[in-house]
């Protein structure tokens, strides 16, 4: 027969008190300078040294060469209350489990007036001391407030408010805490050494775990671990099936299928799990003790070795890949998840549909509704960080579009057909895009504003047709800016239009914060394309993207609220989604504008609005604001397609009305359908800014 191990290798001084400094170290200074209390309550959870601290204080107090902090050991005080010794009939231990009534309290308070039979002291241990009545302690009080000179009383509990306020207030109160794993786990080492058993890294921190900071506990599961090992020593296989914790593959089988998003793989485990017998719980409370890990790995990198002591270096390293695939807020999500699921499985009678509903969470960031953004934005940023491409049709390079003025041309018509007259203001088709206002001289006009200068037309570029007008008289050479090169095409690992339309949620709670107003525009637009250069937004109707064209606020608070969402800085332009042919027309590439503009068609009313006269000639001249705004004109260097500047009849211009003419007309837009209703039609159309809406006054 042998003795247990936390018998054997019980504390005989403070110094062998593994993990209860803060307790041990006074009570020695008070020992050596003299200042002992007549009773002391020692706290705290099971098995971390209150009745052995009890007993090595009546040690140090009853030793011939005491009171003393470090007991002799020789004398025979110590000798008799030392691990294998009879102990002291001066030492008194008190189950107060089955001594705690009201006799029991009176036969001890009579006891107390005796001296001690051969020690210095007479010491009461009264252990579990919460189990005491109320009136066992009534009992106790007036010998505890005023016991005699040779009488010291130690209660040890682990429930101290249960012992009553007038005994707690005449005691000096020492709380005890758990033992930390690393102290715990080199304590341990230092046990297998001296029982001479050869171990496999981690089989101590499953030790440490089954113990839960418990020394004594701890002690007994490796006694336990040790009765059963073989010559080999203690396995981790052995260990980790005989305690009922997770195969460390099972749990890295999972972690990998949740990272790949492997939800056959994932469900797969989860019925091994189940049919080979593991506890559900368990398994849940592994896989959060996993996923803890990894948040450590990843928060500290390379400096895991004093946080995850006890785990061997191959598996240390299966972390730091693990958390090198996961990022910071996946992982929160996760253990949050598993931990929402461990507290729900608490009394559920089918632990199978729990632990599978768990399991869909993990595989679902999505559904988790706005805790789950920054888990996609997340995979986003570490995808173009790792350099993966992005979908087929952004990572490819897109051929660029031909423009209208590179496509092969007609032969010149007969001269008897040079007369036939061109219908007039006729709509621009995405094959043939609007023409772009003439070029300007690039000196700057008075007032120190710099002209817009259009782009000289590539060389290759075919002459204008031949119109039945006189021949233009060619404008003098301007210095004009190079030739527009096509956008590159998107590197691996670029945002393309399916990351840009992930993003768009996050952007749009930024537009609601930088300008209310702008949101109502764009609340229900979509994005129809990123080219690198611009993002394209389809805006829900025509009168809604033609004050969004026209206010370039907009689509600057549109731009902003991109850098500050996701740090992209694009163009933004918006097109209705009502007006299929202005879509295309505006996600086709701009055509490089002529260095001369063509003359005005034939049939033009002289009185019909058009550009100034510097402007159709070439000269220089103040600059005119472009009907389209600044995205139109100053970002994509185009002219504002024709739903931008239109009338609602999508043909001319619409006319003066005449003196009195306010009759409705059928080509009149309606004013809930162009957005232009309200506090929209003060921002949009007068300019203003609205400070503020009362609402009596509506009234």
């Amino acid at each position: 027969m042998s003795t247990a191990l936390y018998r054997r290798y019980r504390p005989e001084t403070f110094a062998d008190v593994i993990g209860q400094e803060h307790v041990t170290e006074p009570l020695m200074q008070a020992l050596r300078s003299g200042r002992v209390h007549h009773a002391y309550l020692f706290s705290g959870p099971r098995g971390c040294g209150k009745t052995t601290s009890a007993r090595i204080l009546a040690r140090c107090l009853n030793c011939e060469q005491g009171p003393t902090p470090e007991p002799c050991g020789t004398c025979d005080s110590c000798v008799a209350l030392s691990r294998g010794g009879a102990g002291s009939v001066d030492v008194i231990e008190i189950d107060a489990a089955s001594h705690g009534g009201v006799d029991d309290a009176r036969d001890l308070r009579e006891r107390a007036a005796f001296g001690p039979a051969q020690s210095r002291f007479k010491v009461y241990i009264i252990d579990e001391a919460h189990m005491v009545s109320p009136q066992g302690f009534n009992a106790l009080l007036k010998v505890v407030e005023e016991p005699p000179e040779h009488v010291k009383f130690i209660f040890a509990t682990t429930e101290p408010e249960k012992v009553i306020s007038t005994i707690r207030s005449r005691t000096h109160h020492y709380p005890f805490h758990l033992v930390p794993p690393q102290r715990l786990t080199a304590y341990l080492e230092q046990v297998c050494e001296a029982e001479g058993v050869p171990l496999e890294p981690g089989v101590l921190s499953f030790v440490t775990r089954a113990g839960g900071g418990s020394v004594r506990d701890s002690l007994s599961v490796l006694d336990q671990l040790i009765a059963g090992a073989g010559e080999e020593g203690l396995t981790y296989e052995r260990t980790a099936a005989l305690l009922g914790f997770t195969d460390t593959e099972l749990l890295d089988a999972v972690v990998d299928a949740v990272a790949a998003r492997d939800a056959a793989g994932l469900f797969t485990q989860v019925d091994k799990v189940m049919e080979s017998g593991h506890d559900p719980r368990r398994f849940v409370e592994d896989l959060l003790e996993r996923y803890r890990d990894l948040i450590v790995v990843s928060a500290v990198g390379e400096r895991t070795g004093g946080l995850l002591r006890g785990l061997p270096d191959d598996q240390v390293a299966r972390l730091r890949q693990q958390a090198s695939v996961y990022g910071p807020a996946e992982l929160t999500r996760c253990a949050d998840i598993v931990s929402r699921g461990l507290a729900e499985m608490t009394g559920a009678v089918s632990y199978r549909i729990h632990l599978e509903l768990i399991c869909a969470r993990l595989l679902l960031p999505g559904a988790e509704g706005e805790h789950g953004y920054a888990t996609r934005l997340e995979r986003i940023e570490r995808r173009l960080a790792t350099g993966a491409p992005a979908t087929a049709q952004s990572a490819a390079p897109a051929a660029p579009v031909q423009p209208a003025s590179r496509a092969p041309r007609p032969a010149a018509p007969e001269p008897g057909a040079a007369a036939t007259p061109r219908p007039a203001a006729a709509a621009p088709t995405a094959e043939q895009p609007t023409p772009a206002p003439a070029v300007q001289q690039a000196t700057a006009p008075a007032g120190g504003r710099t002209p817009v200068i259009a782009t000289e037309p590539p060389a290759d570029r075919s002459p204008a047709a031949p119109t039945s007008g006189p021949e233009p008289t060619p404008a003098e050479p301007t210095p004009t800016a190079p030739t527009p090169t096509p956008p590159p095409a998107a590197a691996p690992g670029s945002l393309d239009t399916e990351a840009v339309r992930r993003a768009w949620p996050a952007v749009l709670d930024k537009v609601a914060e930088i300008k209310r107003v702008t949101w109502t525009y764009v609340s229900n637009a979509q994005v129809l394309d990123y080219d690198g250069r611009r993002v394209l937004l389809g805006i829900d109707n025509i009168g809604k993207a033609r004050t969004f064209a026209q206010r370039g606020i907009h689509a600057e608070v549109v731009r902003q609220a991109f850098i500050d969402a996701i740090g992209l800085d694009a163009v933004i332009e918006g097109v209705p989604l009502d007006d299929p042919a202005g879509a295309a027309r505006a996600s086709a590439p701009a055509a490089p504008p002529p260095v001369v503009a063509a003359p005005p068609p034939e049939g033009d009313p002289p009185t019909r609005p058009g550009p100034a006269a510097s402007e159709r000639t070439g000269v220089a001249g103040p600059p005119r604001p472009s009907a389209g705004g600044p995205e139109w004109s100053a970002q994509a260097g185009t002219a504002p397609p024709a739903w931008a500047t239109e009338g609602p009849s999508g043909g001319a211009p619409p006319k003066e009305p005449a003196a009195g003419d306010d009759e409705p007309s059928r080509d009149d837009e309606d004013l809930e359908s162009s957005g232009a209703v309200g506090q929209p039609v003060v921002e949009s159309v007068l300019g203003g800014t609205v400070i503020r809406v009362d609402d009596e006054l509506n009234r």
